[in-house]
């Protein structure tokens, strides 16, 4: 079904350090009238990026995650800053947590963290053809970068200390772009 989208009839913001919460005054199709809020991101979006070292091994990355207070294996991602694409922006953390750029970068497609109440996504960049190279970044430590086949993904998810929602969608995303390219 159609629906034509909610007219918005006022907004509120709140500054909540990288996001803003946004209150929304809607008013639906059928006429009934609500306030929604949302965490509406700063800045230029982000990317998260699938490092391919050789046709079957993807590069980890493995950082302090503070949300989860522990040390969480994940795939490179950030932020994109202003006046980057979402592809140099990819390079640029590529370099910058993993050691590695690469010369070829494909932007597969945007991700949502949270559509129902965040304004947050991500570029999924899958990079391939890796050379080394290290830019400094912004981590407070430096990362432990691992690699991890394709064809193990089935127990990689069912570890612990890889629990973030975007690396798991990405991963079997291009396990299965990779391989419809092999086919």
């Amino acid at each position: 079904m159609s629906r034509r989208l909610p007219t918005i009839h006022g907004t509120s913001l709140e500054d909540a350090g990288p996001y803003r919460l946004e209150h929304l005054d809607l008013e639906f199709s059928n006429g009934e009238r609500r306030r929604f809020q949302r965490l509406h991101s700063r800045g230029h979006g982000a990317v998260i990026v699938v490092p391919m070292i050789d046709p079957d091994t993807v590069l980890l990355v493995r950082e302090y995650a503070a949300g989860m207070h522990r040390y969480e294996l994940g795939l490179v991602k950030g932020r994109i800053d202003a006046g980057e694409t979402p592809l140099e922006a990819a390079n640029r953390e590529l370099k910058e947590e993993a050691g590695y750029g690469a010369r070829e970068l494909l932007d597969l497609r945007q991700l949502s963290l949270a559509p129902t109440y965040m304004s947050h996504s991500a570029h999924m960049v899958i990079a391939r053809d890796l050379y080394p190279e290290r830019l400094p970044g912004d981590e407070p430590e430096p990362l432990e970068v691992v690699p991890w086949k394709l064809d193990a993904l089935h127990e990689l998810v069912l570890r612990e200390d890889f629990s973030e929602g975007r690396s798991i969608a990405a991963l079997f995303m291009a396990r299965e772009w990779l391989r419809h390219l092999r086919d």
